[in-house]
């Protein structure tokens, strides 16, 4: 039979349930802390490796393909740092003042060469099916972490805002990744093509005395950068295509260049397999990194809890309604430069300068420069255009 509570009895439990409330308050302060230290533990585990992948340094990494030839030059030929300074392209000495060593102005026909890079790599890429973006610049530092970069770790290439748990991104690779962070995406939905414009910021911690002179390494940067999220067994197909897409961009501006399977040591902690596309710089007299394009398999989706739920499994998997009630899946993660802007002026100015001191600007970005065909001393203004 059903009775009061004598008055202590009912006090007893009450307190019993206000300790209840106390130890699971501090129960789960302490999965925090544990699921926090297991996330960090688990970051400093890198992905798998392809089979394929050589094994060794950077040294060891194998030639893929070979796109045309060097230029050759009938004169003593400058580095894009002298042209820049000659035709009154870049300003480095008022960066250095006003921001710091390797900070830049861009000037005059550079701002609408920079432009012309981005608007001519957004047009080539979206009309392959990728949806255009520009995205957030700064992220917090978990998402960061997830992807694969190290805001906390020592000689970090990412700058932190002090007081916040925030940072600035190096690549838009990061809050495109983020976009469809703890998820579950239909199958149909599949695959999800991005292609997204971003300034990019970098420590370059331990990047002293290497090619350190002009526009080669640099804290600040504009990238077009592409990101794809698809089924596992698709993404070496899509791979390929990212590595067809850079290497289709960089003939098309007429480049000399090399694309490389990079050996197991330069992968970096997220990537499965990574090629790298090398341009000849004849200024700097040796090949240049330009682009990379890397399958990252389900390294950051598991990080990130981006999933999908597959659209065709055994029939038993369906629910009475029809749909489709099989376990989710984690999608695999694919990014590539299409276009890393400071990197590409080099090889422009580089390789198109001329022996009167001009640089002609590649037929496919004419449209995007208001039908400028060449940069002279002369070429102090927006619009000017000299024919040849």
């Amino acid at each position: 039979m059903k009775g009061k509570l004598e008055p202590s009895e009912r006090q007893k439990l009450i307190e019993e349930g206000k300790n209840l409330k106390d130890g699971l308050a501090g129960l789960e302060e302490e999965l925090l802390r544990i699921t926090d230290e297991l996330q960090q533990e688990a970051q400093s585990i890198p992905n798998m490796t392809h089979p394929d992948v050589p094994i060794g340094a950077e040294d060891c990494s194998t030639l893929r393909k070979m796109v045309g030839s060097r230029h050759e030059f009938p004169f003593p030929i400058k580095d894009h740092f002298q042209l820049g300074k000659e035709l009154d392209l870049f300003d480095f000495d008022a960066a250095a003042e006003v921001s710091g060593s390797k900070f830049y102005y861009l000037k005059n026909a550079a701002v609408i060469l920079e432009m012309a890079l981005i608007n001519w790599t957004l047009s080539e890429v979206t009309r392959r099916g990728f949806t255009a973006m520009t995205t957030p610049e700064i992220v917090r530092s978990s998402v960061m972490e997830k992807c694969g970069f190290q805001p906390r770790a020592e000689n970090t290439q990412v700058y932190s805002i002090e007081g916040t748990d925030q940072c600035l991104i190096g690549t838009a690779e990061i809050p495109i990744g983020g976009i469809h962070m703890e998820s579950i995406l239909s199958e149909s939905s599949l695959p999800l093509k991005y292609v997204a414009h971003s300034h990019c910021f970098r420590t370059e911690a331990g990047a002293a005395g290497t090619a350190t002179r002009g526009l080669y390494r640099v804290h600040q940067f504009s990238k077009v950068e592409m990101f794809i999220l698809c089924r596992p067994q698709d993404s070496d197909m899509y791979l390929e295509e990212l590595i067809g897409i850079e290497e289709g961009l960089f003939a098309n501006l007429g480049f000399h260049f090399k694309t490389l399977d990079m050996a197991s040591a330069d992968l970096g902690a997220p990537a499965f397999r990574k090629f790298d596309v090398e341009a000849w710089m004849p200024g700097l007299g040796r090949y240049g990194e330009i682009s990379s394009a890397s399958n990252c398999t389900d390294y950051q989706s598991r990080r990130l809890g981006i999933r999908y739920r597959p659209s065709e499994p055994a029939s038993s998997t369906y629910t009475k309604k029809g749909k489709s009630n099989a376990p989710p899946q984690f999608v695999h993660t694919l990014n590539a430069t299409a276009c890393a802007v400071p990197r590409m002026i080099i090889c422009l100015l580089e390789n198109y300068q001329q022996e009167d001191g001009s640089v002609i600007i590649p037929k496919p970005l004419r449209p995007f420069m208001g039908g400028l065909e060449r940069i002279t001393s002369k070429d102090h203004h927006v619009g000017s255009s000299t024919m040849h």
